[in-house]
């Protein structure tokens, strides 16, 4: 929740609740400001705010316009070279889309017109767009739960038909948006192990793979407990343990932060960003543009059933004028680094090239 001159609060004030109480109330410039307040009820600090504080300049502004000046008026930080495309690290394919169409039967447009997409083996992809723009219909064709029109979907360098749904489970998995539209089992142990049982896995082996799955996620000791008497961010680490257990190469997550407080998001984030360290392709859909700045290494940007911008992230988010006519905006953070030419997106990158 950041303030911005272009699409700022137009709230008159802020209520922040905790434990069902209202902690603190007042106007936008007071309350999105107080850092502690914010930080105990588990918000995330705006993003100008927070490199202000850990930069230690005076000031705790909430809109890019001021944030520029304060910089330049005291000269804190010189204007950088334009943004500029990194060099593509060449990297196996793991996923090929080749002139994609598809249309959802009994409806009169195409969801999918003509993309052509490549994904390499290890990358962090985020697929970002509105609501219609045809993410979640492009990503279902990578693993196999929808089938193209025309054109054709690879994995592996094999056609995605010609997978059983068993196999293409080892290769590619998919947490749906709603953790609760794939759990259905009494266990978190049975929940995660549904899949590997599926699949034929012999019990011997079976145990030794949930418990890596829970570990990994964080659920270690859970096995027992009843799956929806979990919280939504457990709820969430459930679904991708089940998912980890077959362990496919390729992860695909529909909105994987919705709902969850910035302590979850983060928790569930940056477990992501270990497998993909392992070597694991992360393919996440989102509509946090934060999110997709922090962890992303590579932005796909969807609009109107089409590939709008597709490069790294980075250059993806200089790129506003574009981003604009897809109806998105990057964090006031990201267009500060835009205005001043530096090429952090996060405050940790920031403040490491700011301070060097």
């Amino acid at each position: 929740m950041d303030y911005d001159p272009e699409s700022g609060i137009q709230a008159d004030e802020v209520w922040l609740m905790r434990e069902g109480q209202i902690a603190a109330h007042g106007p936008p410039e007071e309350i999105l400001t107080d850092i502690p307040a914010l930080q105990s009820c588990g918000v995330k600090v705006p993003g100008l705010v927070d490199l202000f504080a850990r930069m230690g300049w005076p000031g705790k502004p909430l809109g890019v316009d001021e944030a520029v000046s304060f910089i330049e008026t005291h000269k804190l930080a010189l204007r950088r070279e334009p943004i500029s495309p990194n060099p593509e690290m060449k990297r196996n394919s793991i996923l090929r889309v080749e002139d994609l169409v598809y249309s959802y039967p009994g409806y009169g447009y195409e969801a999918l017109r003509g993309i052509n997409l490549e994904i390499g083996e290890g990358e962090f992809i985020a697929l970002i767009g509105q609501n219609g723009s045809g993410k979640t219909t492009l990503a279902k064709h990578f693993n196999g739960l929808l089938k193209p029109g025309s054109g054709r979907v690879l994995l592996k360098g094999r056609l995605t038909s010609d997978y059983k749904q068993h196999q293409i489970a080892r290769v590619a998995g998919y947490v749906f948006q709603n953790p609760d539209h794939q759990i259905f089992c009494n266990t978190v142990y049975d929940e995660v192990a549904f899949g590997l049982k599926t699949l034929g896995e012999p019990p011997s082996s079976m145990e030794k793979r949930v418990a890596e799955a829970l570990e990994t996620v964080g659920l270690s000791g859970y096995e027992k407990k009843v799956p929806f008497a979990l919280s939504k961010g457990e709820r969430q680490r459930v679904a991708v343990a089940s998912v980890l257990a077959v362990r496919p190469e390729v992860l695909i997550l529909d909105e994987p932060t919705t709902g969850l407080d910035e302590g979850q998001q983060r928790a569930l984030m940056e477990m992501l960003a270990r497998l993909n360290g392992r070597g694991h392709t992360i393919i996440i859909i989102t509509h946090s543009m934060e999110v997709a700045a922090e962890y992303a290494t590579r932005a796909v940007v969807m609009k109107d059933g089409e590939i709008l911008l597709d490069g790294p992230t980075r250059w993806v988010f200089a790129q506003e004028e574009r981003l604009r006519e897809a109806s998105l905006h990057p964090s006031p953070l990201a267009r500060l680094s835009n205005r001043l030419g530096t090429r952090g997106l996060t405050v940790k990158q920031l403040v490491e090239e700011l301070k060097g």
